[in-house]
Order: structure tokens, then C-alpha cells, then sequence
């Protein structure tokens, strides 16, 4: 891959965002993009999981009272992970990280993109907080139980479906959609459960968590060992 221009990176450098959404959240693969884009982020940590309180703190940026949100250089608000994601990609294609309209890789870049938050994310909002959908305990670790079945079938169909990864999810170019993976495969229902039914994409997110592009990064907002969780029936 080709260096960006200096240009380029002096054009990136100049723009900032503030990042909503606390480390290691669904803020977590943006605030990565946008390290190897090699823009400034102020971040501002704030966990709507956590209770009333921190959802509060969202409501004058995104009144859903999720993270992640984006206010772009221009003063725009963005949400949703995909959606800022894709943009970003568009928004710097000097920095690599996803197809360019007309790329052959660009519907199933898009199709992946989607499929993750369809699929898999919105299965936290329940996970985060069961009494949403049971009132009882018994009734919530019901749906624990099946949410993380289901995520864990979501990602075998993914692994299933996805071209060969060589090395990365779209080809020989690091992408938004390997970010994206990787930052969600740490989520439960633990990486040890998605390396047996993703084995194919777990090469993939253990390339990504290894990048020294991103050590500092990870080392400061998603310290993580790979082989240190539980697993999960």
C-alpha cells in the first residue's frame, strides 16, 4: 500500500473530532480509525450502560442516549458505529482503510459493515441491561444465555460467508470492517468462544490486536489479553 501523501496526512492532522463513548465501548474501532488516519480526537469516557446518570450526559449529543457519537470538524453530530465508520473511510481514502466506490471489494465491504450491527451489537443493548426485555432473574439469564447462542451463531455464519481472509477481512489491506471485528469479537460471549466459531476471522482479529500501529492505542483505551478470558458455554 502506498504512503499518503504528505498532503494528505497534513490535511488529516489538521482535522479534530470529540469522540463520545467510554474506552473500550463502541467508540472503541472509531477512535482506532481515526489513530491510523492520524486526526486529534478529544474523547469524552461516558457510559450509558452504567445507569441514568451517565445516559443523561448524552442527551444534548444524541438524544437515543448511545454512544458511540462523533462531532465532526464542521460541528456535525454523527451516531452509529457503521455509519461513522464508512464515512470516515470515505472521508480519508489516502489512509487505505476501506474500498472506494467501484472497488469489486465495496458491496461485500458494505454487506459485512451492516451485518455487524444488525446482527451482532444490537444484541448488547439487551445484554447490558436483561431487565429491558425480563423482569425477573431467572428470566435474564435466559436471555444472557440465548443472546450470547446467538452472537456466537452470527459470528460461525460470518466466518462461514466471508471470503478467505488473506491476510485481512477484504484482501491484503488492513479496513474499517477488520477494526470493527475485532473490537466486537472482544465483547462477550469471549473471544476464546469466537475463536472456536469464527477460526477463520480469529487469524484476522489476532493480527489486528497485535498491530504496532495500534499497541499504544490499545494498551490506553482496550487493554486486553487474548487468551486471558472465560469461556462461555
Amino acid at each position: 500500500m502506498a504512503s499518503p501523501s504528505a498532503p494528505a496526512v497534513a490535511a488529516a492532522a489538521a482535522d479534530r473530532y470529540t469522540l463520545y463513548g467510554a474506552p473500550g465501548s463502541g467508540a472503541t474501532p472509531i477512535h482506532a480509525a481515526l489513530t491510523l488516519i492520524g486526526a486529534q480526537v478529544d474523547t469524552v469516557d461516558v457510559a450509558p450502560w452504567e445507569g441514568e446518570s451517565e445516559r443523561e450526559r448524552l442527551t444534548g449529543v444524541n438524544p437515543m442516549q448511545q454512544v458511540p457519537a462523533l462531532v465532526l470538524p464542521s460541528g456535525e453530530v454523527m451516531t452509529e458505529s457503521a455509519a461513522i465508520l464508512i464515512w470516515l473511510g470515505d472521508r480519508y481514502p489516502e489512509a487505505g482503510l476501506c474500498p472506494a466506490p467501484g472497488d469489486p471489494r465495496r458491496a461485500q465491504y458494505l454487506r459485512w459493515m451492516v451485518y455487524l450491527p444488525a446482527s451482532i451489537y444490537s444484541m448488547f443493548w439487551v445484554r447490558d441491561e436483561p431487565s429491558r426485555l425480563a423482569a425477573d432473574a431467572a428470566a435474564q439469564a435466559v436471555v444472557l444465555e440465548r443472546t450470547a447462542a446467538r452472537i456466537a451463531h452470527c459470528w460461525h455464519l460470518m466466518d462461514t460467508q466471508i471470503d478467505e481472509p488473506s491476510p485481512y477481512l477484504l484482501g491484503d489491506k488492513l479496513s474499517m470492517l477488520d477494526l470493527y471485528v475485532t473490537v466486537v469479537s472482544r465483547w462477550t460471549p469471549t473471544r476464546r468462544r469466537f475463536y472456536r466459531v469464527a477460526p477463520r476471522m480469529a487469524r484476522v482479529v489476532r493480527r489486528v490486536d497485535a498491530d504496532p500501529r495500534l499497541a499504544a492505542f490499545w494498551a490506553a483505551r482496550f487493554p486486553f489479553s487474548m487468551d486471558a478470558d472465560e469461556e462461555t458455554s
